[in-house]
């Protein structure tokens, strides 16, 4: 290894940071989906359990963004 590679060798790890938070926004992305998508069949089936699934909801994707937050800033 040269120092004439270091270049190339920066270059990679950059790519490969934001190759990592791509991954960790659309794992986040996705987990929101599901989460959006259960929590409404779980509604449709018990209506008069709206509001705690809302509440649940909510609370979850808070932290699966947090999560997202924390890796991409930690790459």
């Amino acid at each position: 290894m040269t120092i004439e590679m270091l270049p190339l060798m920066l270059a990679a790890f950059e790519a490969n940071k934001f190759f990592v938070a791509g991954l960790a926004a659309v794992g986040a992305g996705l987990g929101i989906g599901l989460l959006g998508s259960k929590a409404a069949e779980a509604t449709g089936r018990n209506p008069g359990a709206a509001t705690p699934i809302l509440v649940l909801s909510i609370i979850l994707a808070a932290l699966i963004e947090g999560v997202f937050i924390l890796s991409a800033f930690a790459v």
